[in-house]
């Protein structure tokens, strides 16, 4: 046995094959669980292989091959449908989404016709089989899209461990609420999405979502586990910065490497002046948001606090907010909530790699979340890690991960006037801050790789026994 860097984990030698598959290309938490969790199932004794979206050019975030470096990827590029006036046109049509953004490029899966939805199943079953499928011993499928039916009708042998990430299953409900006019083939998604879950040997959701989706999904309660993402702890750890430092790393991100976009969608459209990072030089907190700027997340309702708590306070407490994928917005745009509001002390510093995630929260001192649907917020574990207490909604899978009074603060879903009195605690109490770091920090431990990717392993190989026909192949092979 020999140690894996500085992990403390024992690398077994690998008892099986597993291919992993993310139907979107990298954006959003549910591709930073993906690559994670590949690099440590090695670890684990199962070796990964990965078949994933692409979009781009390498080097670009969003292009799987440079995303997931390390790590054996096949993919499929759904660039070349982007030249097409109707992307879904396209011999690879452009990849759907959960969300309805009618003029995004990624259409909701409910507006999606079947040619479409076939040729992206024929797409993905060819790009499973490149991606080793026919030797593979099982799947461990995120989401529900086309990749299930393509494990379906090409590899039915294969048991499938799918995981949930949340987003698959707002759909779902709208569409049992009642579909808007748009989503031509709502229903039709609504069947598939059921049939891929029973499908699947085993499904995974975020803690305490089990069963909200085995209601959802017609599903027995057995079939769902709630098990937790987990945290690159080597990466996300409490790396203290002085003052010089924490404006030196601002001034970087946001007046000389602007990285921040306004209503064009282009990086750097926001640039700041070095005047106007006076607020950093006032010794208050800094607090963060780091997320997408979809409905769900709250962004109007966080500016509009923040202000409030901001002029109650007496003295400046800046805003950042890191995310918001270059063009994708829902709602009105941050730059013209915080225009609108009059609130000069919001920053935005743009879409940036996660690596950089960890540096950005040691330069801050809370995290902010007011999202009223998430499923299970993996980067408030990852402020935790480094040290920083969290504000978030008590709903859903934060209610799971912050211990209120001890890791942070849990406030009511949709509750302005306790966010504002939430900011103003965690800014005005600088011991109650920092002593609710050093619990978040010793809190998310249980949220290390080197605890969590044994337990997928573990249910991998519980699969397996539970599959006799996977077992006869898998001594042939050996």
């Amino acid at each position: 046995m020999q140690v894996a860097g500085d992990l403390g984990w024992k690398h077994h030698p690998a008892r099986g094959l597993v291919v992993s598959a993310l139907f979107f290309f990298p954006r959003g938490g549910s591709a930073q669980v993906t690559r994670s969790l590949a690099r440590a199932l090695p670890a684990a004794g199962w070796q990964p292989t990965l078949a994933a979206g692409s979009l781009g050019q390498p080097s670009e975030p969003t292009h799987a091959a440079s995303f997931f470096a390390g790590i054996d990827v096949q993919s499929l590029d759904y660039s070349p449908a982007l030249e097409l006036a109707e992307p879904l046109a396209a011999p690879v049509p452009f990849q759907p989404s959960y969300e309805d953004r009618p003029d995004a490029p990624d259409r909701i899966f409910a507006a999606v016709a079947e040619p479409a939805y076939e040729r992206l199943v024929a797409a993905w079953i060819a790009l499973l089989a490149r991606a080793a499928a026919g030797t593979a011993d099982l799947l461990h499928l995120h989401h529900l899209t086309p990749a299930n039916e393509a494990a379906v009708r090409g590899f039915p042998a294969l048991p499938v461990l799918g995981q949930l990430h949340g987003t698959e299953l707002a759909m779902l409900r709208l569409i049992e609420a009642g579909a808007p006019p748009g989503w031509r083939y709502a229903q039709a998604w609504g069947r598939r999405l059921r049939a891929w879950a029973r499908h699947c040997a085993l499904l995974v959701v975020p803690p305490g979502a089990e069963a909200d989706a085995a209601l959802l999904l017609g599903l027995e309660r057995a079939k769902l586990l709630g098990l937790p993402s987990g945290v690159e702890l080597e990466r996300f750890s409490q790396r203290p910065l002085v003052e010089e430092e924490r404006l030196a790393f601002w001034r970087r991100w946001l007046v000389e490497q602007p990285r921040g976009w306004d209503q064009s969608g282009r990086p750097g459209s926001i640039a700041y002046r070095d005047e106007e990072l006076a607020p950093f030089r006032s010794g208050g907190p800094v607090f963060l948001y780091v997320g997408r700027y979809t409905a769900v997340k709250r962004l109007p309702l966080l500016i509009s606090a923040h202000a409030r708590a901001v002029e109650r306070l007496g003295k400046p407490a800046p805003l950042v907010l890191v995310g918001g994928h270059p063009g994708e917005w829902e709602g009105e745009h941050p730059l013209a909530t915080a225009r609108r509001i009059g609130n000069r002390q919001v920053f935005l510093a743009g879409w940036r790699p996660h690596e950089e995630l960890p540096q950005a929260l040691n330069a801050a001192d809370v995290l902010v979340l007011p999202s009223v649907a998430e499923a299970f917020g993996l980067v408030l574990v990852e402020a935790m890690a480094c040290g920083r207490p969290v504000i978030a909604c008590r709903a859903h899978g934060p209610a799971a991960i912050v211990a209120d009074g001890r890791t942070g603060w849990l406030i009511r879903p949709d509750d302005e006037e306790a966010l504002v009195d939430a900011l103003l605690a965690a800014a005005c109490d600088q011991e109650e801050r920092r002593a609710r770091g050093r619990r978040a920090q010793a809190d998310s431990r249980r949220y290390g790789w080197a605890e969590i990717a044994p337990r997928f392993a573990s249910l991998y190989e519980e699969l397996l026994a539970s599959s006799p026909g996977q077992q006869v192949a898998r001594g042939r092979r050996a």
